[in-house]
C-alpha cells in the first residue's frame, strides 16, 4: 500500500499511472482572485486577501478566503454532528435526509445558480453548508425547546453564526450569509447569501417531500394539479424547474428571485408540504416530545454546569449556565441528546421518539 515506484523517486497511486498536466507552477491564491477580478459579473463578491474577519489572519497561499471559509466548515465539529441530527422524517432503517445530506443538496443548488449567473461560488458553497450548524438536534423542535431559555429567542441561523462557528473566525460575509439565510431574517449583505436563502426553500421543498413520498406519508399524485403543472411531481423536475427560474430572472432583471408563476408554485409547494408532512398529527406529536426531552436536559445542565465536558466556570442557573447548557444541548445529536435523557433523567426509552441511528 505504499504505491508505486517510478523515475526519478516519483511514487504513484497505481502502477499503470499515467495521469498528466502539462502545468509550470500552482494556481494560488493571488491568480484565483485575479481571474475573479476578471470573470466575476458586476454585484458579484470578490475574495480579497484573507477576508474580512473578526481577527486579522495572514491569506493562505493557495485558497481565496471563502474557499478558506469552505474548508474550516467542512472539518468542523458542527458540521459532522450535523449527520447524526433530524431534517423533518426518521426513519432509522431507510435513507431519509438528514441536516448534513440537506446542507450538501442546499450547496449543490446554490453552486449552480451561483455559477450560471457568474457570482462567488465559493462563497456560495461556504454559506450554504453552514446555514444549519446552528440547529439542535431533533428537527425545527429544537428551536422551540431553546426559545424559553433565550431572551432574543433562539433562532438556528445567529445562533450558527455567532455561536456555533464563531470559534472558526470565519469571512463577515460568511457570517452574514448563515446568519440571515431565513426568509424571515434580513437579507444579506451579499447577492451569494441571497442565492443561498432561494437555494434552502428551493432544496427542502424538493427533498422533503421526496422522503415523505418514500416514508409513504404522502403520494405524489395528491400533489395538487396547479402545483404539478409548473413543476411536477418529483425532485428531480422541481429542483431543475426551480434553479432554471431564479437563474433565468438574475439573467432577466439583475435581481435575485424567481418569476411570479414559479414562485407562486414553490410557495403552494413549501404550503402542501407544511400541511401534510410538517404538521401532521404524528410529526406534531414527535416534536412535543423532543421540546420536552431537549427542555429537561437544558434544566439540568443549567443547575449542573460542571457536568459540561468543557470548561465552564459559571454559577449554576445563572443566565451564563443557561446559556451554557443551551449551547451544550444544541450541539448534541439526536441519539446523543435521548441517550442523555435516559442516562441523566431517568427517561423512559420506550417514550423517546426515533432518533437517526
Amino acid at each position: 500500500m505504499g504505491g508505486h515506484g517510478g523515475d526519478a523517486g516519483l511514487v504513484r497511486a497505481h502502477r499503470d499511472s499515467a495521469a498528466a498536466v502539462d502545468v509550470d507552477q500552482v494556481i494560488g491564491r493571488a491568480a484565483r482572485e485575479e481571474a475573479e477580478a476578471l470573470t466575476l459579473r458586476p454585484g458579484a463578491t470578490l475574495a480579497v486577501g484573507a477576508g474580512h474577519r473578526a481577527i486579522d489572519e495572514e491569506p493562505d497561499s493557495e485558497r481565496t478566503c471563502f474557499e478558506r471559509d469552505r474548508d474550516r466548515i467542512v472539518h468542523s465539529t458542527a458540521f459532522r454532528r450535523l449527520a447524526g441530527k433530524t431534517q423533518v422524517v426518521v426513519h432509522p432503517d431507510d435513507h431519509q435526509r438528514t441536516r448534513l445530506t440537506h446542507a450538501l443538496e442546499v450547496a449543490q443548488v446554490a453552486t449552480s445558480i451561483a455559477r450560471a449567473v457568474g457570482v462567488n461560488v465559493a462563497l456560495a458553497d461556504a454559506i450554504a453548508l453552514g446555514h444549519d450548524c446552528g440547529h439542535g438536534p431533533g428537527g425545527h423542535a429544537s428551536e422551540d425547546a431553546f426559545d424559553a431559555f433565550i431572551g432574543e429567542g433562539y433562532d438556528h441561523g445567529p445562533w450558527g453564526a455567532d455561536v456555533v462557528l464563531v470559534g472558526l473566525n470565519l469571512c463577515t460575509e460568511t457570517l452574514d450569509g448563515i446568519r440571515n439565510h431565513s426568509w424571515s431574517r434580513p437579507a444579506p449583505m451579499t447577492v451569494e447569501g441571497e442565492i443561498v436563502s432561494w437555494a434552502d426553500r428551493i432544496a427542502y421543498c424538493a427533498h422533503d417531500l421526496e422522503d415523505a413520498v418514500h416514508a409513504g406519508i404522502v403520494r405524489p399524485d395528491e400533489i395538487p394539479a396547479e402545483i404539478a403543472e409548473v413543476c411536477g411531481r418529483d425532485r428531480r423536475t422541481q429542483l431543475s424547474v426551480f434553479i432554471r427560474a431564479v437563474v433565468q430572472t438574475v439573467t432577466e432583471r439583475g435581481e435575485v428571485g424567481m418569476d411570479a408563476r414559479t414562485g407562486a408554485a414553490l410557495a403552494a409547494l413549501r404550503k402542501f408540504n407544511y400541511e401534510r408532512i410538517y404538521t401532521r398529527p404524528a410529526a406534531l406529536a414527535q416534536s412535543s416530545s423532543v421540546i420536552k426531552i431537549l427542555h429537561a436536559l437544558v434544566e439540568h445542565y443549567a443547575a449542573k454546569p460542571y457536568d459540561i465536558p468543557w470548561p465552564t466556570a459559571v454559577d449554576p442557573s445563572s443566565p451564563e449556565a443557561v446559556r451554557a447548557a443551551v449551547t451544550y444541548v444544541g450541539g448534541m445529536t439526536d441519539r446523543y441528546a435521548f441517550a442523555s435523557a435516559v442516562r441523566l433523567l431517568d427517561w423512559p426509552a420506550d417514550q423517546l421518539p426515533p432518533s437517526i441511528d
